[in-house]
């Protein structure tokens, strides 16, 4: 066996640093429409233009250039709309800045794994940490052709990446291609050209504290009534004083209301975005706001009620809950979801499986959650598992990043610490030591099972491993406690019990009835003649 890894201490999860709520907006007029389209096409126009500006600028970015492309957009619009969209496009490059640092990074990994297996010999077997050569001479000639793409592939993005520039889509370049595939994607050229135009729609505005509601531009009252401040070439729309539109609907957030309340009325500052749901054809507004940082909570007074260990799969979430000692208690659970469809049936499915899955640890009165610290980003390249393009599948359908985050805020809420641990051996060793011993006639414990165990027991600080079962003959107090629970600094935790005198019944603990010591007072069928209560007579004197 190899040499084992080192495993990192489990840390509880940071919680969120903002919250993001989301209505509808309802009871709008036809007129409200008009105007909403209108002012997201424009404002959608001027972000383009910036964006492009942002993207030739590169490197020849400073806090001067970001002052005069705000000037021009001043007269166009506003200057807080002005501010909006030019903070928007910094925050779009740094994001392409980020995608175009791990796409080099998904490349040079390519093209490392394909160069070393093309220096190995044909057929040549790999190990567990390195891979081996290709099997057949066909297979490495495909290879080495693909080297040369990938190679001039990096060569373009070092030299992009050297030069500042980025590559950005506004609308999504998924959307973009849909344009070339609209038999498959089943939309008319019209219907495709509606989402396309509200994608790049502009209508957010970020707040400021200290000013009416905590925003100027889109402004929200307590009492749910929603304006726009206008952009200067559509002015002449405002039905309200200084260039406001007023929408005829009144806003409501059914979740986070009140806080979401005490902050209007507070005058602090909160940010919203109105965009148009083109397959429903329904507004929404979403209001967002920081919140500061909470301390994390001790990681012993986190697991001071006990742990539920989860085990994310590709279509469920596995758990079970263990008590202080690391003992499993109870029956595993399953949160089932379907990541099938569209990406807001994916959402929706992975909330409902974390609301159960917190539910029903409130229920345990259980403080804590124990995850993986799962990343995938490295780990699906087909270089790295050549065929497995099953396994590929598989891995890449896992919403890791998406299930953490939403479990971290979710979790937030309930008052649970989420455990993060580290996912190195835990599906291996929970199969080998926890599956077998949790299986019972009336139940049956999956690999998935025994891995929430591993993970419940790792984020608590016991071995996952068990001890060896010792021989069938000795299987009695010869070879004293057999398990990993005794501590290991314990005295006497390797020999013998003492004996303790007194049946052994399941109602009576050994030696503590009252009549432990009367074996005849045990009322036990078969009881033999010689303990029956007798005395002997006299002899007669006659005799």
């Amino acid at each position: 066996m190899g040499e084992l890894r080192s495993l990192a201490a489990p840390f509880v999860a940071s919680g969120p640093s903002g919250v993001a709520v989301r209505t509808r907006l309802k009871q709008l007029t036809p007129d409200d429409e008009k105007v909403l389209r209108m002012v997201g096409a424009h404002l959608g126009t001027l972000a383009s233009k910036d964006l492009k500006a942002r993207c030739r600028d590169a490197w020849d970015h400073s806090g001067e250039a970001w002052a005069v492309r705000k000037r021009e957009l001043t007269p166009l619009s506003s200057s807080r709309w002005a501010g909006s969209i030019t903070k928007a496009t910094h925050d779009q490059w740094a994001l392409a800045r980020r995608c175009q640092a791990a796409h080099l990074h998904n490349l040079e990994a390519g093209v490392r794994t394909i160069e070393h297996r093309l220096s190995l010999p044909v057929g040549q077997k790999g190990t567990k940490k390195t891979p081996g050569g290709y099997r057949s001479q066909r297979e490495w000639h495909a290879k080495s052709r693909r080297l040369r793409v990938l190679q001039d592939r990096l060569t373009v993005a070092r030299a992009d990446r050297e030069a500042g520039l980025v590559h950005v889509v506004r609308g999504g370049k998924r959307l973009a291609r849909t344009r070339h595939h609209l038999d498959a994607a089943q939309l008319t050229e019209s219907e495709w050209r509606g989402r396309w135009e509200a994608e790049r729609w502009f209508c957010q505005a970020d707040g400021e504290s200290g000013k009416r509601y905590g925003n100027e531009t889109i402004r929200i009252s307590p009492e749910g009534e929603a304006s726009i401040k206008l952009p200067a070439p559509l002015a002449y729309l405002a039905n309200a004083p200084h260039g406001r539109y007023v929408l005829a609907g009144r806003v409501v957030f059914a979740h986070r209301g009140e806080e979401w309340a005490d902050r209007v009325a507070a005058n602090r500052a909160i940010a919203y975005r109105i965009h148009l749901d083109t397959g429903r054809e329904r507004w929404y507004v979403t209001a967002s706001w920081q919140i500061p940082p909470i301390p994390a909570l001790p990681i012993e007074a986190a697991l001071a009620q006990g742990v539920i260990g989860v085990d994310m799969n590709a279509d469920h979430l596995a758990a079970w809950r263990l008590d202080l000692h690391g003992n499993p208690t109870g029956a595993p659970r399953r949160f089932s979801y379907d990541l099938s469809g569209t990406a807001e049936h994916r959402d929706a499915q992975v909330r409902h499986a974390l609301t159960r899955l917190l539910h029903w640890a409130r229920a345990c009165v259980v403080k804590a959650i124990a995850v993986e610290d799962l990343d995938f980003a490295a780990e699906k390249t087909r270089e790295k598992h050549g065929r497995r393009k099953r396994f590929r599948q598989l891995i890449s359908g896992m919403p890791t990043g998406k299930l953490r985050a939403r479990l971290a805020s979710m979790a937030d809420q309930t008052g649970i610490a989420v455990i993060a641990v580290d996912p190195a051996y835990t599906s291996r060793w929970g199969a080998q030591h926890w599956q077998k011993p949790l299986t019972t006639t009336t139940r049956t414990t999956t690999r998935h099972d025994a891995a929430a165990v591993a993970i419940g027991r790792r984020a608590q600080g016991h071995p996952i491993r068990r001890r060896t079962t010792p021989p069938p003959a000795h299987r009695r107090d010869e070879q004293g406690h057999r398990t990993v629970q005794a501590r290991s600094g314990g005295l006497g935790r390797e020999g013998t019990r003492p004996r303790i005198p007194g049946p052994r019944t399941r109602s009576v603990p050994p030696g503590r009835g009252a009549n432990a010591g009367n074996q005849n007072a045990q009322h036990r069928p078969g009881r033999s003649a010689e303990h029956e209560f007798w005395q002997q007579n006299s002899l007669p004197l006659s005799l």
